[in-house]
């Protein structure tokens, strides 16, 4: 019997555009596996939402969805509340890990290694009153894809109002800088696969650098120092056990290797629902360890029904 698929796109965050893509590419790798595959668009219209998920009966639902609602434990817990079977983290470890200040704290008691960082109000900004030392950067508490992220160095003129950030952004967090190179960890079933160094064409990796074609280099695995490389892998399984992340996710981090710094690594964030687009990193990672795209979506619609299975 073939297994019907609903998979979850689009949504109703600023990662919009890129949910879409992913969701595509998803549909297709799915459907190549064999799967009958219904895709919807999910928008403000929750109503619909649930009719559409209705009239297809999923086995399963794919949540392609990134940002808020699809992956705050918004979504999650709308899909408990059906009893569909569903992708991904749960409720507890997807709301854990957007709360990116919580998020840290939590993996820091663990003993992940973290930046110091502190919530801040958007009037503290508006009057040029820093934080904590510069550099340091600013970043929405609950976004992902470097959405609303900036850094402010030292000399820097800029004063940052309501105008650089969304309404759903003004929950602020100010975290210290660390120089030097961007490195990303896939985990599977609490096992990390490879890390992977970012480089950026021009400035940091941001929205733009993320998701336009050229903008990056990814160099898998990272040729970083063995003992750097392995505390990746160990702290990113940690923040997956941790924040109660099931199926996959990706960890972010910093490692000072500049001349005058610490060569520390530091963690940064946890995505529960990190982009399957063509230039996502969590297909190169699994394409490295040898599993194709199509056969990763397969994956974890097999996930989700062992999850289901034993709960």
């Amino acid at each position: 019997m073939t297994l019907t698929v609903a998979v979850l796109m689009g949504g109703i965050s600023a990662e919009r555009e890129v949910s879409l893509t992913s969701g595509k590419a998803c549909s297709e790798a799915l459907r190549t596996e064999g799967f009958d595959v219904h895709d919807i668009d999910v928008t403000k219209d929750v109503n619909k939402l649930i009719a559409d998920l209705t009239a297809c009966k999923p086995a399963v639902v794919f949540n392609a969805l990134h940002g808020r609602f699809g992956e705050d434990g918004c979504i999650q817990g709308l899909m408990n509340l059906l009893g569909l079977t569903y992708t991904h983290t749960g409720v507890l470890g997807s709301s854990l890990a957007m709360d990116k200040e919580r998020a840290k704290a939590m993996v820091a008691t663990a003993g992940v290694r973290i930046p110091e960082s502190k919530a801040v109000e958007l009037e503290q900004l508006a009057r040029g009153d820093d934080p904590l030392p510069r550099p340091f950067v600013v970043k929405p508490m609950r976004e992902g894809s470097s959405v609303g992220v900036h850094i402010l160095q030292d000399g820097d003129n800029r004063v940052l109002t309501k105008a650089n950030f969304s309404n759903a952004e003004l929950a602020l967090m100010a975290e210290r800088y660390i120089p030097g190179r961007e490195l990303t960890v896939t985990v599977m079933n609490d096992k990390a696969l490879t890390v992977t160094e970012l480089v950026p064409k021009e400035g940091f990796y941001n929205y733009e650098a993320k998701y336009s074609d050229g903008l990056t280099e990814h160099m898998v695995p990272a040729q970083i120092p063995q003992e750097v490389f392995d505390e990746a892998l160990r702290f990113a399984e940690i923040a997956h056990k941790t924040l109660d992340c099931r199926h996959i996710s990706r960890s972010d981090f910093r490692y000072d290797d500049t001349p005058d710094g610490d060569g520390k690594l530091y963690y940064l964030e946890t995505n529960t629902q990190p982009g399957m687009t063509p230039l996502s990193l969590v297909p190169e990672q699994a394409e490295y360890q040898g599993m194709p795209f199509p056969k990763l979506c397969r994956w974890l619609i097999e996930q989700a029904l062992v999850a289901r299975e034993v709960s």
